[in-house]
């Protein structure tokens, strides 16, 4: 009873911790936005996980993090791919293209039906039938709220969106496996580590061949992007993907959204309809209700429980025990 106890007691806790990571990352569009007030969209892209990446390697550093093990590997590039190359970039193409920062969250708003499909087939997760019909429900509010505000059309910055919500969902959940094995901060960090011997040269031919202004609202929105974006937000959201469950903890990104229109109409002085709040409330609704559904893991896919470590005293201690059972 005690552990079914402390699992059950552990669930608000990995449900706010994954909350606390969707509140930082619902600002990344009004903070790209800025950025793109002075700077390339190429150089806010890359160079917020090339500034990240020097910052992880300096923390890695600092507590002398044991390197990831070679079967670790795959998962990092994978979560490098998603969520350091393609996600950043691909969002930042599309603002640039035209895209408002309210309407580019709203079709990124799929990320969590997509996630938790990346959950199924990577993680072993298994959710349930209810679970499916909260997450469609929300998947469909923000599908046709995308339509309405799209004029009923896909433009090439809703390509970007949707190219960019598939590599997040890879990222998302392939770094929320690897998080059941390692703390979810070591993840991020040593991804964008394992990511520097691109980010940073490409950032410094950047910045020499663009002509950066370095504006206020550009230094502002790069600097968010580079330190809680591309970086402090995953040590919360991947362990609370990793504790509550991927495709469970995944369906709180349905209010992201809706979090990213208020700021922008703070921010961006964007406009805040009827639609909107309309949205807001079904799919508050939805994330209630996938929260409530019950969501199976594999065997396998559950955290392995850590070594202990060997060592002359522990091996000592075992013999002694044996000889005084003897």
């Amino acid at each position: 009873m005690r552990d079914n106890d402390s699992a059950t007691s552990g669930v608000p806790i990995a449900l706010g911790l994954a909350g606390l990571g969707v509140l930082i990352y619902s600002f990344t569009f009004p903070a790209t936005v800025y950025g793109l007030d002075g700077l390339n969209p190429y150089l806010i892209g890359v160079g917020r996980s090339a500034a990240a990446g020097a910052l992880a390697a300096g923390v890695l550093l600092a507590v002398r993090a044991p390197r990831p093990r070679r079967d670790q590997l795959p998962g990092l590039a994978v979560v490098a791919a998603g969520v350091i190359f393609g996600f950043p970039v691909l969002t930042t193409l599309a603002l640039d293209q035209g895209a408002s920062s309210s309407h580019s969250a709203v079709v990124i708003g799929l990320l969590p039906a997509a996630t938790a499909v990346c959950a199924v087939v990577r993680a072993g997760e298994r959710p349930s039938l209810m679970f499916w019909v909260a997450a469609l429900a929300g998947t469909a509010c923000v599908t046709t709220f995308a339509v309405v505000r799209g004029a009923g059309h896909v433009s090439l910055a809703d390509t970007l969106l949707f190219a960019a919500l598939l590599a997040a969902a890879a990222g998302y959940a392939e770094g929320a496996r690897l998080a059941r094995e390692m703390a979810g901060w070591k993840v991020i960090s040593w991804a964008l580590v394992l990511a520097v011997p691109i980010t940073v040269p490409v950032t410094l031919v950047l910045l020499a061949t663009t002509s950066p202004v370095w504006s206020a609202k550009s230094t502002l929105g790069f600097a968010y992007l580079a330190l809680f974006s591309a970086y402090l937000g995953f040590f919360a959201w991947y362990e609370g993907l990793a504790r509550a469950g991927i495709a469970r903890a995944s369906q709180l990104q349905l209010s992201q959204p809706l979090l990213t229109i208020v700021w922008s109409g703070i921010l961006l002085s964007e406009p805040i309809d009827a639609a909107t709040a309309l949205t807001a409330m079904g799919v508050l609704v939805c994330v209630a209700l996938a929260q409530r559904t019950r969501v199976r893991t594999t065997p396998a896919a559950r955290r392995p429980a850590p070594e202990k470590e060997k060592t002359p005293a522990s091996w000592t201690r075992r013999s002694m025990s044996r000889l005084a059972g003897w």
